[in-house]
């Protein structure tokens, strides 16, 4: 049997400089990598230029450098991307795996998410008005292991899920985009946050429309501000102090449950991921918010990335 080599990547979006939620999620995603001596990949999701300060990227970069989380491959920019994503969109076309709507998200709320433009069956395009274009869902009870959270289970609604691939404003969404990247750089297992679970069985469908298969998937919690909220640019989370790179390192491993000695966080950067990548365990991460509150000041984990 052949062996396959694992490859697994981080993808964030540039909405603001990187912050201690994303820093856990990137560093259990390079651990994962590293303990399975595969490729680590970076891939940065500006999708959106109306949402991504022209300097996040560089920070973010930056972020990761001094934290010594290097990419083996050089970084992928989504925005460098459209002529793939099209190509794309034109195949499940093609397929009747997607279609044209011209439905607005009001009207869709008003009918309980059918399409009163009938935009799944009709044969005509919704003219020149502006319009988004549908991924086309199949029916499903899906079902697949997750690394970490074990057995899951999610039912798809044909029409009522249908995910925007490309919207009305004439952007490449985070639904198709992934997915088209992920078979392209040849992804095999993809470590990330457990807000984004909802959306797997979703993306599965769009991967087996693609002719190809699904990575292994890992979700682990995301990191919270002291009101429940994820870390985000939205809930005005800072920015990581690039100064302290190492103790910023030892709090994202004990935030996933690992246990650095005392005093690591007085080590090189190299020396503590050196650390995480030799006593890695990843059957310690959180599961519950219990686990893991008191970790860092006004963070916790939330049950459920």
């Amino acid at each position: 049997m052949e062996h396959i080599r694992y490859r697994g990547r981080f993808a964030p979006s540039p909405t603001g400089p990187l912050h201690f939620g994303s820093l856990v999620t990137a560093l259990a995603s390079w651990l994962e990598a590293r303990t399975s001596s595969g490729d680590w990949l970076v891939r940065i999701e500006d999708l959106d230029p109306l949402r991504e300060p022209p300097e996040a990227t560089g920070q973010i970069l930056r972020s990761l450098e001094s934290h010594g989380l290097l990419p083996d491959e050089p970084v992928r920019f989504q925005s460098r991307r459209h002529g793939a994503y099209q190509a794309a969109i034109e195949q499940l076309l093609l397929q009747n795996k997607a279609y044209r709507c011209g439905c607005s998200r009001k009207q869709l709320q008003a009918n309980q998410g059918h399409h009163p433009f009938h935009c799944r069956t009709s044969p005509q395009p919704p003219g020149s008005s502006p319009h988004a274009i549908r991924f086309a869902l199949e029916d499903e009870n899906s079902h697949w292991p997750d690394l970490l959270l074990g057995p899951q289970q999610q039912q798809v609604r044909a029409e009522l899920d249908d995910p925007v691939i490309l919207r009305k404003e004439g952007f490449y969404a985070y639904q198709l985009a992934v997915v088209v990247d992920d078979i392209d750089q040849g992804i095999t297992h993809v470590v990330r946050g457990s807000d984004l679970l909802d959306m797997t069985a979703q993306q599965q469908q769009i991967f087996r429309a693609l002719g190809a298969c699904a990575p292994h998937w890992l979700h682990i919690p995301v990191i919270t501000n002291e009101q429940g909220q994820k870390l985000s640019k939205q809930t005005h989370a800072p920015a990581l102090d690039d100064t302290r790179p190492s103790g910023n390192l030892v709090q994202a491993l004990t935030a996933l449950g690992q246990t650095p000695p005392p005093g690591l966080e007085e080590s090189r950067v190299d020396e503590v991921l050196e650390w995480g990548r030799t006593h890695w365990q990843r059957h310690a991460i959180p599961l519950t918010s219990r686990q893991a509150r008191g970790i860092t000041p006004g963070t916790q984990f939330p049950s459920d990335r």
